[in-house]
């Protein structure tokens, strides 16, 4: 089951983080202000916003292999909109859908990965889950790089990009990739639709309760900050991400195509790692801590990017990902780890929380177009100063299972 969760985080990221390495095209290609291109992603992560909640209840009418079989559909039919009719309208259309999807997917899998990794575990397994999500991350801008390359060579390239040079519009490369995406959707429908899937047992703690059960725990003031510390970590994330390669474009005239992608893709790289490092630092102390630092760490780094050289922008961004890598696993197995029950409710409220990658983006595109894009970017130092908070003021109820370093002891604590 873990592994099974862990591919289909691959996938959702896969899918979910190339808007940023196109928002240049977009821009261009649809003549767009920063404010009007920014509704793309608000599209998108609105949709953890409506479908969050329902997808719980659902899942837990229907199963786990039906809703994410229905997941994939929905984002099948987003993706073919936008690849069969490209245009602003109905990329905002296709984005919410491919939204609903995902949200879909994250509301599943988030409780069964706690109960079948432990919940001592679930700080550990969350970070897995980070890395395989920024590793997916990295690969999507070098496949939407390569294709544009591949398409723009005499001829139209060959294999994949030859393949596709023919069913998109000319100049509007870019919509390969949800020809792709439609492709990816196809494949998984066919593999969840023949597997065999363990039946999970979910503790009455871990089912997705009634609306009565969501705004109970919404009524509690811990639930709320911790729902905030998820909407200001998805709103970073995506507010760096999204915002890379136009930043690079309009300050250091870098080719988005290609260097701007890069970046981005090396953005979700680093992450990764920086989730390789996490995963030995929850084990080796407490997770509120990391949490600290990294967050000290991430606004040095943006820092750096914003107001820096053009080589001190090109490492600084990716350097934020490398630091962010272990925030919304922390932030997300200390929330659950901070309530004796209804994990499953309140999973789900966690996730509408991702609407922060909604939010973020758009707010730091209206502040571009009033007083650059620069100026706008700073806003993402508020989002991380939150999630900095959190380790101080977070309070758990089962700590993350470390490894004792004396000498003569090889038991773990808690």
């Amino acid at each position: 089951m873990v592994g099974l969760i862990l591919l289909v985080f691959f996938v959702i990221s896969f899918l979910t983080n190339i808007i940023g390495p196109l928002v240049p095209d977009i821009i261009r290609d649809f003549n767009l202000s920063l404010t009007m291109v920014a509704i793309l992603p608000f599209a998108f992560f609105i949709a953890y916003g409506v479908m969050s909640i329902p997808a719980g209840m659902l899942g837990e009418k229907f199963g786990e292999k039906k809703i994410m079989l229905a997941a994939f559909i929905v984002s099948f039919v987003g993706s073919l909109m936008l690849a069969m009719r490209p245009g602003y309208s109905t990329a905002i259309v296709s984005l919410f859908l491919i939204g609903c999807g995902m949200a879909m997917l994250q509301v599943v899998m988030n409780p069964v990965l706690r109960t079948s990794g432990g919940e001592e575990h679930y700080a550990f397994w969350s970070i897995m889950a980070q890395l395989v999500f920024g590793l997916a991350s990295f690969i999507s801008p070098w496949v939407y790089s390569d294709i544009v390359t591949g398409m723009k060579q005499k001829g139209g390239g060959s294999g994949i990009a030859g393949l596709l040079k023919g069913h998109v519009p000319d100049g509007m490369l870019w919509i390969s990739m949800y020809w792709i995406f439609a492709a990816i959707c196809l494949v998984m429908v066919l593999v969840i639709f023949l597997s065999k899937f363990p039946k999970v047992e979910l503790g009455d703690d871990e089912k997705p309760g009634a609306l009565s059960i969501h705004l109970m725990l919404f009524r509690k003031r811990v639930v709320i900050l911790y729902f905030i510390g998820i909407l200001c970590y998805v709103g970073t994330e995506q507010g760096v991400a999204n915002w890379i390669s136009q930043f690079l474009s309009t300050y250091h005239g870098k080719d988005p195509a290609t260097t701007g992608a890069q970046n981005v893709a090396y953005f979700w790289l680093l992450m990764t790692a920086g989730g390789l490092l996490g995963l030995v630092l929850v084990k080796l102390m407490d997770s509120r801590k990391v949490l600290v630092i990294f967050s000290v760490l991430a606004m040095l780094c943006l820092a750096a990017a914003l107001f820096g050289s053009s080589q001190m922008a090109l490492l600084g961004f990716p350097m934020v990902g490398f630091f962010a890598s272990v925030m919304y696993p922390i932030i997300f197995s200390l929330a659950l780890n901070s309530i004796e029950d209804h994990h499953g409710s309140f999973s789900g409220i966690l996730v509408t929380g991702i609407v922060g990658g909604a939010l973020a983006p758009l707010i730091v595109g209206w502040l571009g177009d009033m007083l650059g894009l620069r100026i706008g970017m700073c806003f993402l130092f508020l989002t991380i100063g939150f999630i900095l908070s959190v380790g101080i003021w977070a309070k758990p109820l089962i700590n993350n299972k470390t490894i004792s370093l004396q000498k003569g002891e090889g038991k773990s604590k808690s």
